[in-house]
């Protein structure tokens, strides 16, 4: 055990003489590869549009987010919070006709990707949470959400 008197001799290094670096001008005229257009991977075709919508779990409760990028496989969400990854969650989408009736469509899904973001807009920094849904199965609407709820 060292006590507050000992020292620990610590033995330093010579700098690696790294001078040629600069001076070596062959090092400009390696090939770097161009990539090629990336090619789309995905399976489904994405719906670029921001839509609001209820996330809920039975651990979680019920929670306001912002849907992005909705496909027939899947959903990205902007949440409050990250619900870990393998929850079990239902997306409720509505949308409030002329005749005051209420479209709805319920949604079972997995969290499969989890996302933070952090950006600056002028001079602050902010950040943002995202989660990757991958949808499972279309649930009936009497699994939906009442619309005083939605208010």
């Amino acid at each position: 055990m060292r006590g507050a008197t000992d020292h620990v001799l610590v033995k330093r290094r010579e700098p690696l003489p790294l001078a040629h670096v600069l001076e070596d001008r062959h090092l400009a005229t390696i090939p770097v590869p161009v990539i090629e257009k990336r090619i789309e991977k995905r399976i489904h075709s994405r719906f670029d549009k921001a839509f609001l919508v209820v996330i809920g779990s039975e651990l979680y409760g019920d929670t306001y987010a912002i849907a992005r990028n909705v496909s027939a496989g899947g959903i990205l969400v902007e949440m409050s919070y990250a619900p870990p990854l393998g929850t079990i969650v239902t997306v409720h989408f509505q949308h409030a006709r002329e005749d005051d009736q209420v479209d709805e469509i319920v949604v079972r899904a997995e969290v499969k990707h989890h996302h933070y973001l952090n950006f600056t807009g002028g001079n602050d920094a902010a950040s943002a949470r995202a989660i990757g849904l991958r949808f499972i199965e279309f649930l009936e609407p009497e699994h939906g959400i009442p619309a005083e709820r939605w208010q």
